[in-house]
């Protein structure tokens, strides 16, 4: 097996592609290790010293680090990691969990639809490139809440991505669009 790995915006996240299905739909984001209950690979991952977040996509797996460590030392564990959980036969996770993704379309007024619809097809894809996720919180008196996922969560330039990237084409396609903002965690 040939992972290979591409560095993020955020410079204490790596993506790790491994060249095989890692979940086939969603996303799945661990930020501790008290989370990875329902997933063999984010439970094996945070096994290595020094992992603090692994986030997990159709085709990718991001690892944030601990600040203080050095990718050199880390990523050889992380790279043996993945090959040995791809190799055991496991599941990424156990049993079908809450996937993240935008649902409630029914229930949707005209503008929350076109809100995720642009999150869906102009800025979901250009995230997950960097090693991340987002997804569609909240729409009220103006404010569109965003939650960052994966490397974009603690990424320096993620207020950028929100602020001066996603905001400004919200604000430019949908008009009752004031503010973008991160979803307080």
């Amino acid at each position: 097996m040939f992972i290979q790995t591409e560095d993020t915006p955020n410079p204490e996240t790596l993506k790790f592609i491994p060249g095989v299905v890692v979940l086939n739909s969603g996303t799945a984001d661990f930020p501790n290790a008290q989370t990875t209950e329902n997933s063999p690979l984010a439970e094996r991952l945070f096994k290595i010293d020094g992992v603090s977040r692994v986030f997990l996509a159709s085709d990718f797996i991001s690892v944030t680090k601990e600040t203080q460590l050095d990718w050199n030392t880390l990523k050889p564990s992380i790279l043996t990691g993945i090959m040995d959980h791809f190799s055991s036969g496991l599941p990424s996770l156990n049993r079908s969990m809450e996937i993240d993704s935008d649902s409630n379309i029914s229930e949707d007024t005209e503008t929350i639809k076109q809100i995720k619809d642009l999150l869906e097809t102009r800025v979901r894809p250009a995230v997950a490139m960097d090693g991340g996720d987002i997804t569609f919180c909240s729409f009220e008196s103006g404010v569109v809440t965003l939650q960052m996922k994966g490397a974009c969560a603690g990424c320096p330039s993620s207020t950028a991505t929100l602020k001066m990237g996603i905001e400004n084409m919200l604000r430019h396609y949908i008009p009752e669009v004031i503010e973008v903002k991160a979803a307080e965690l």
